[in-house]
């Protein structure tokens, strides 16, 4: 054999136990980093070994879930791991699913570690990591952790802070979750949470009125959807009126796709109006006016105010007839006026031959007049032919 033989094949020999040793001590690290799931809603947590100290390369992760509506709260009652700038060595981590809460490590806390002691960790949700960690060699001896957790109450009402899920009006926490409540004539939304109005049967019959959504001047229900309906008889014309204050919810871009008011008269539909402006008045030309109130789910807007009034269609112009008067006596007459024809002294109204002190006529829907303006009559003239052919 050449010298030098002996000892390069003790060298591959060495080599061919390489990848067995790599693999034995992947395993055994795996043996040392596996993950606990918990769901308890209380329990304890201890670092690998403890209360001896904890193994090199080791990593051991808490998963822990609670129900929906709880929180977890953990705190240490004991804690000493090896000391390294900004924990890079030995370390506990705690965190959710996207947010890191805490990391721990060394015995006191210095300008470059944190140590737990009296602290608290709350997790925002359901759901808390804690994650320990050791690198490959401790030159002394740690013990290591002991920490507990246990499920608190959320209290939803005071704390939620996602205004999407929270209530409109009232909102009442039990342990594990709350519920929402509504004021005194509003009806919960099937989505549990949103307050909103039962308006579809608002009928007016008056000449006159005023119309509000709801709660004016105060922020107006969301989700709700409110009908309007102005019924007059026929022959009476409605006129619109919106006030100053003006205030639903609108878009910039795209013409009220949130809340709106649309109105129906006869074959018309105005609208949608919504934004901060004013509609124009609004003559209708009917006597039935249907309004259209509608609000989703979001918003805080104050509303909107209107006043109607009916005025009558209008009837031709009236001229007195000969030795007579119309009381009263206008520029205009509209719908439902009455007008009384009489004469005057010495005179009789004559209407079909037939003689009267007075005649009335009224405008019709239609904007006519019911008759025709009759004539006066001298009676005086009648007297004296009378007379005349009795001396004769």
């Amino acid at each position: 054999m050449r010298p030098g033989m002996h000892g390069l094949r003790g060298k591959n020999s060495d080599r061919r136990w390489l990848p067995l040793y790599h693999a034995l001590c992947f395993s055994l690290w795996k043996a040392l980093a596996h993950t606990v799931e918990l769901n308890n809603m209380f329990g304890q947590i201890q670092s690998p070994g403890y209360p001896d100290s904890y193994p090199s390369d080791s990593k051991v992760t808490w998963n822990i879930t609670v129900p929906e509506g709880f929180r977890i709260k953990l705190y240490f009652m004991h804690f000493n791991l090896e000391s390294s700038y900004l924990c890079e060595y030995d370390y506990v981590k705690v965190e959710t699913e996207d947010q890191l809460l805490a990391i721990f490590c060394g015995s006191e806390n210095t300008d470059t570690e944190h140590t737990p002691g009296q602290e608290v960790v709350l997790s925002p949700g359901s759901f808390m990591s804690i994650t320990f960690q050791s690198d490959f060699s401790d030159e002394e001896r740690f013990t290591g952790f002991e920490a507990h957790y246990v499920a608190v109450d959320v209290d939803e009402c005071t704390e939620r802070e996602d205004e999407e899920l929270s209530c409109d009006h009232y909102c009442h926490n039990y342990i594990g979750g709350y519920y929402c409540s509504c004021r005194f004539g509003y009806i919960l939304h099937t989505d549990n949470r949103t307050c909103r109005v039962e308006c579809s049967d608002n009928l007016f019959t008056q000449r006159t009125g005023v119309i509000t959504s709801p709660d004016f001047p105060n922020p107006y229900p969301k989700s709700s959807e409110c009908f309007y309906v102005i019924e007059l008889e026929e022959g009476f014309i409605i006129n619109l009126q919106f006030e100053d204050i003006f205030d639903i919810e609108d878009h910039p871009e795209v013409p009220c796709p949130y809340d709106y008011i649309k109105i129906k008269a006869g074959p018309k539909v105005l609208g949608p109006f919504c934004g901060e402006k004013t509609p124009e008045p609004i003559n209708t030309q009917t006597h039935n006016v249907m309004i259209l109130f509608r609000s989703d789910n979001s918003g805080e807007n104050r509303g909107w105010k209107l006043s109607y009034k009916a005025t009558g269609k209008e009837c031709p112009e009236l001229q007195p007839p000969a030795h007579g008067k119309v009381e009263p006596l206008q520029a205009k007459y509209f719908f439902k006026d009455q007008v009384l024809i009489s004469c005057d002294t010495g005179y009789k109204v004559l209407k079909d031959n037939v003689e009267m002190d007075t005649f009335q006529i009224e405008c019709l829907k239609d904007g006519t007049w019911s008759n025709k303006i009759p004539t006066c009559k001298n009676t005086e003239m009648d007297v004296e032919s009378e007379s005349e052919q009795v001396t004769e």
